[in-house]
Parts: C-alpha cells; structure tokens; sequence
C-alpha cells in the first residue's frame, strides 16, 4: 500500500495535487523492498536474498530456531529482503508456520502437525535443530508471524498446503493489511497447472504478488516461461535446475530456464529470475541449483562457481541458507544498491 507522509495542514494547501499515476515513494522499508520486486528491469543491479526458512543458519550451522521471530528479527537487521515461511494447518483449521509435518525435529512437541489443536501446538517450544537449546516461542501462528514481519520485510509464502489453500492465506494476510507484505506461489509445469494456478488467482484478486515456479524437469520451453509470468504479471519466476544424483557433474549451462532464451524473456517481461542454492536434508549438494549451492560456496570456497554463475545467467533473487554471508559476498561484488536512495 503506498502512503504519504502527512504534512502539517497549513503545508499542505501550498501543494499541488498530484497527476493521476504520479510516483508516490514508500514509506515503510518493506514498501521500498516491494518497489525493487515490482521493477525487476530497474533493479538487475541489485541482487535480492531471501532467508530460507527465515534465516536459521550461519557457516553452515543451525543457530536459530527455523521459521522463528528471532530469525525474521536477524534477517531484518542484515538487510534480508525476504524471509521464507512455511504454512501448514492444525486440526482446528488454523493456519501455522511449520517446515515438517511433524513436530520432533524442531520443537519440543512430538506427533503430526495435521493431529494437534491450535492450544497444544501453542504448549510447544521451537528449538534451534541438533543443539538442544529450547526457546521461549511456540509454535506460530501465520497471523502472528505476519504481523512480526509487518513493514520491515516481505514474507515470501511456501504454502505446504493445497493451491485453493493460498485464498485463506491472503485473506489472513489481508485482514492486517499485509496483502502488499506476501508473495505467494505455486509449481506450474503444464497447462492444467497453469489453470488451476490462474483459478485460484482470480478467487484471490490481483492485489497480491504472485509467483510461478517452474522446474526443468518438466519446463523446456521459453515461450512456456514467459506466457506463464504474463498470465499473472508475476514479479519473479522461481526457477529448479534438479541435480538428482550426487555424481552429476556441476550444470555447465544453467539449463533451459537460465538460458540465454530464458533471460530475455524475463526482460521482455519485466521479471526477476529467483535460484535457490540452499541445501535439502539427505540430497545431493546444490539439488535444486545443478549443483551449485551454498555447501559448494562456502565449504569449498567457490563463492563465484555458484553466486557469480546463476548472475551470470540472470539471477536477481537468490534463496539461500547463508544470507548473512551471500549479502557481505554481493556488496564485494557491488551488487547491492542502498535503501537509503528510496528515501
């Protein structure tokens, strides 16, 4: 939502009103975070970085709880743009921010997400994984985590639940006037895909980011890419390029999603190329990257092999599980623009 900073009456009646359309700047910071989003062709010299389960890592580490106020709290204080979380649903209905389906890896709890009410989830202390050290919030509420993140930081939304599930989503994000805070998304890879996704945009209205990802397992085709980000006016594609096996050698290319073809369309149609180079538990390194992801970055120290190859290629948004080091490693590089330009 954009606003104007009110000015004292008497100020005011010497203003001109302004022309229909006329540019009004945000005032809150995640409103200057959604305008670089918005304009994707304006900000190919900036780089975003989203905190993959709001931040709970560090030199390859867990040092916070995941999909915690305290990680929203860091990754707000190093200037992450987004924090990623994930939603899942209680017994009751009410709509939670859980990665697992399961309560034993990071909360004091044990059993099925899906199997607790609201008020046991609420008895349940988050943990930072592996260390033993309990902390002091429970179990979130996607509500409560909203509000958290409110003005300070978009929220980028991995829905754990159906796509119709998305029109609750938005309308809890709504009701706290947080519609312009949430990026949404879905994987679309066929044209049944594409319509289910477009349904359930058009329940929703066209208020809220939407964001299609498109995987090259079953996306080849360019033109597929860029009917798709047309077909919602999407801000950003959030792009796969699998690595299946740990014996797969390094993506040359990119794939055909960050191919030559693929960029250009992402500038014909004004939107961000997003690459996720975090790590997935017990799969080959880089996964959902061909390999070049944040272990390769940092334990081998090929920094460029993997940030300076997926910019290379067009990336502008990168998901990561190291977004403290990622942003030190792109201001290196002179890839990240100041806030401070907005004001």
């Amino acid at each position: 939502m954009r606003l104007i900073v009110p000015f004292v009456a008497t100020i005011l009646s010497f203003v001109p009103a302004l022309p229909s359309g006329a540019y009004i700047p945000e005032t809150s910071h995640a409103g200057m975070i959604r305008e670089r989003l918005s304009d994707a062709n304006r900000w190919r010299d900036h780089v975003m970085v989203v905190a993959h389960r709001a931040g709970w890592k560090e030199n390859g580490k867990v040092v916070r709880a995941e999909n915690s106020k305290a990680a929203i709290d860091h990754s707000a204080s190093i200037g992450v743009e987004m924090v990623e979380l994930d939603v899942r649903r209680s017994r009751d209905g009410a709509l939670v921010v859980m990665h697992d389906a399961t309560l034993e890896r990071t909360t004091t709890c044990k059993g099925a997400v899906a199997e607790q009410s609201l008020a046991t989830l609420k008895t349940c202390r988050l943990m930072v994984e592996g260390t033993g050290i309990v902390t002091d919030e429970p179990v979130p509420t996607l509500a409560e985590m909203l509000l958290h993140a409110k003005g300070r930081i978009l929220v980028n939304i991995d829905n754990k639940l159906e796509p119709e599930d998305l029109v609750e989503i938005v309308a809890t994000a709504r009701r706290l006037d947080m519609a312009d805070g949430i990026l949404i998304k879905t994987a679309i890879w066929n044209d049944e895909r594409l319509e289910r996704a477009r349904s359930v945009m058009t329940a929703i209205g066209p208020d809220v980011a939407f964001m299609p990802i498109l995987a090259d397992d079953a996306v080849k085709d360019t033109a597929f890419v860029a009917r798709v980000a047309r077909a919602f006016n999407a801000p950003a594609a959030e792009m796969i390029n699998w690595r299946r096996d740990a014996a797969e050698p390094l993506t040359a290319s990119g794939g055909p999603l960050f191919s030559p073809r693929a960029r250009a369309a992402a500038i014909r149609g004004n939107f961000h190329m997003w690459i996720n180079t975090y790590p997935i538990t017990d799969r080959p390194e880089g996964m959902v990257a061909g390999g070049r992801g944040d272990g390769l970055a940092w334990s081998q120290g090929q920094t460029g092999a993997v940030y300076g190859f997926w910019i290379d290629r067009g990336a502008t948004i990168i998901q990561t599980d190291e977004p403290k080091a990622v942003i030190g490693w792109l201001e290196g590089q002179g890839l990240r623009q100041s806030y401070a330009m907005l004001n």
